[in-house]
């Protein structure tokens, strides 16, 4: 089981138990996070797409940490103008680890649990 969710507008598929960097998100280290912008879920055969995000669905994830990613250097230069400009840059992440896909119960399982638990009542 996978989905696709929208977050810091970028896409990103995620299922059970995959570790993502985010760009940074207000979250202390520990803490739950949940994820409602749902665009797609893939169960075996089973496929739900969302116009524009699927209802009812929810991803969960825990925050492991914050950081910084490795340093890039922007460096601008125009030949014969003697302009050159050198800046180093250092993205921020988050670093949150996916625990669950949470879809919404259906009505068959509902009813059926119901149902063994007025058989119960009954004996």
């Amino acid at each position: 089981m996978y989905a696709i969710i929208e977050s810091c507008g970028k896409q990103y598929k995620v299922s059970k138990g995959d570790i993502i960097f985010f760009e940074k998100l207000n979250v202390e280290e520990g803490k739950k996070v949940t994820f409602d912008n749902v665009i797609l879920v893939a169960d075996g055969e089973k496929i739900e797409i969302g116009t524009p995000f699927v209802k009812d669905i929810k991803v969960e994830g825990k925050v492991l940490s914050h950081g910084k990613a490795k340093k890039i250097i922007v460096f601008k230069y125009k030949a014969k103008k003697n302009y050159k400009r050198k800046q180093g840059h250092r993205q921020p992440y988050t670093k949150v680890e996916i625990t669950s896909i949470k879809k919404p119960a259906t009505k068959k399982t509902e009813t059926k649990q119901e149902e063994t638990v007025a058989q119960k009542v009954e004996e």
